[in-house]
């Protein structure tokens, strides 16, 4: 093993934070900051945040996952994604301490951490942030959820032998059907300002992210409704016009993978995706 792992403890707000930190034995002079977003902690889903840090370190660049507060093994209340902008950024922080020549870092994140992160980079416009990673980023309303349904959800039903075995037999229950459609295509019609008035966190992403000129990897499963969602609402929302079209942003999909990547195989084209990312010129300069 060419790398050692140890942990970290840092304060916020006067509550007490854990991260452990993977460093190579010659590490690169940027790191990786792993921000853990829902209800997890630094190990993440089947241990994807552990073994994406290991096996980052073992190709040189060192590794910081932490619990936010509330979670894990860190004091406090548990918070939403957008109000960990002050453990972000304690987190980069408690990183460089020990390991002056650490001059950047790549922000990493799954679901709503991807939020957290262009959350905080337009709450701070941090010059630390070399890159960002975002993974399947949670955007959900309302009438996006059901949008996603009525494209997505009730068009591969048509396709699926078991519906229309169901169908044939009388097992389904079509009344019922008919209405669940019809309820996701009313709501997916709705006005946002009808719907949903606090749509300010998905603004505020985009903007995050426009005004960012460091390197962008944006990796989607292909079996996901949360990254179905996030891909319409960029495409339908005029705050992300062109955003995927920008020269700084890569995309990677990974196709069959479901949400949090949770066999060895959906994971492993992860890790190879972001170290592929990372070694591009201006990833991490």
């Amino acid at each position: 093993m060419n790398y050692t792992e140890i942990a970290l403890t840092f304060d916020v707000a006067g509550e007490t934070l854990l991260g452990i930190a993977a460093i190579p034995q010659a590490p690169r002079d940027c790191g990786v900051l792993v921000v853990v977003g829902g209800p997890q902690y630094r190990a993440g889903s089947h241990r994807q945040f552990l073994l994406l840090s290991r096996r980052l370190a073992g190709a040189g660049y060192p590794v910081f996952r932490f619990d936010c507060r509330g979670m894990g093994d860190s004091s406090g209340a548990a918070r939403s994604f957008e109000a960990v902008c002050e453990d972000i950024g304690a987190a980069i922080d408690a990183f460089q301490r020990p390991f002056p020549e650490l001059r950047r870092v790549v922000l990493w994140g799954l679901c709503d951490a991807a939020s957290a992160i262009p959350l905080y980079l337009r709450a701070t416009g941090d010059p630390r942030a070399a890159g960002v990673v975002l993974l399947n980023p949670w955007v959900r309303s309302e009438a996006g959820l059901a949008l996603t349904r009525v494209k997505h959800y009730y068009g591969q039903r048509l396709t699926q032998r078991q519906f229309w075995n169901k169908l044939l037999t009388g097992k389904l229950n079509v009344a019922a059907a008919l209405r669940g459609l019809l309820k996701n295509i009313v709501t997916a019609r709705k006005k946002p300002d009808l719907l949903d008035r606090a749509l300010s966190f998905r603004e505020r992403m985009a903007e995050g992210l426009k005004s960012f000129r460091g390197e962008v990897l944006l990796i989607l499963s292909g079996r996901d409704y949360t990254a179905r969602e996030f891909i319409g609402h960029v495409a339908a929302d005029p705050a992300w016009s062109g955003w995927l079209d920008a020269e700084n942003v890569s995309r990677a999909d990974i196709p069959g993978a479901d949400h949090t990547f949770s066999t060895a195989a959906w994971r492993g084209k992860v890790e190879n995706e972001t170290l592929r990312w990372l070694a591009k010129p201006g990833a991490n300069d």
